[in-house]
């Protein structure tokens, strides 16, 4: 699937995915949700992480529109320290509940929904992101933080429930 290119197209294929994962998390049993699969993870590490994910592209945005150091992907982390960071956010989120890893990624897809709704066409897509790696635009980072986390959780969840 090509990336979005358009407010519009980046809110409905955020809204789109979204649904979709929210269609699928509702087969998924609070044990099922705390079971570890692949690697250890767990759904709710899984959709914990969706919702941090976007966080991380809030603040971005934030930093760079208050005109602040930009971390991409966090303070202290490359891109190539991710399996560092990522394991480090399943520690620090590992008393999560799953009702609060499933509450958490709804409010944070609300207020990437927010923001999306109050910018332009040229804030998302008109260059690159500040902070960013010098190519994609804050629309390509929303979409990766957004729709395309959702359709790689989908995908994770659905293995998880086929092999459950």
């Amino acid at each position: 699937m090509p990336a979005a290119t358009t407010k519009a197209d980046l809110i409905a294929v955020c809204e789109m995915d979204f649904a979709k994962l929210m269609d699928t998390l509702k087969e998924v049993s609070p044990d099922l949700a705390i079971r570890p699969f692949e690697d250890g993870v767990t759904i709710k590490d899984t959709v914990g992480h969706r919702a941090h994910w976007i966080d991380l592209f809030l603040g971005w945005w934030a930093d760079a529109q208050a005109g602040r150091e930009v971390h991409t992907p966090a303070k202290g982390y490359k891109w190539s320290d991710l399996k560092a960071y990522n394991a480090k956010l399943r520690a620090d989120q590992a008393d999560l509940a799953w009702s609060d890893a499933r509450a958490l990624l709804e409010d944070r897809h609300a207020a990437l929904m927010a923001l999306l709704s109050t910018v332009d066409d040229a804030a998302l897509y008109g260059g690159p992101m500040t902070g960013g790696n010098g190519k994609w635009t804050a629309g390509r980072y929303a979409e990766a933080s957004g729709a395309s986390h959702y359709r790689s959780a989908r995908k994770f969840i659905r293995a998880c429930l086929r092999s459950a």
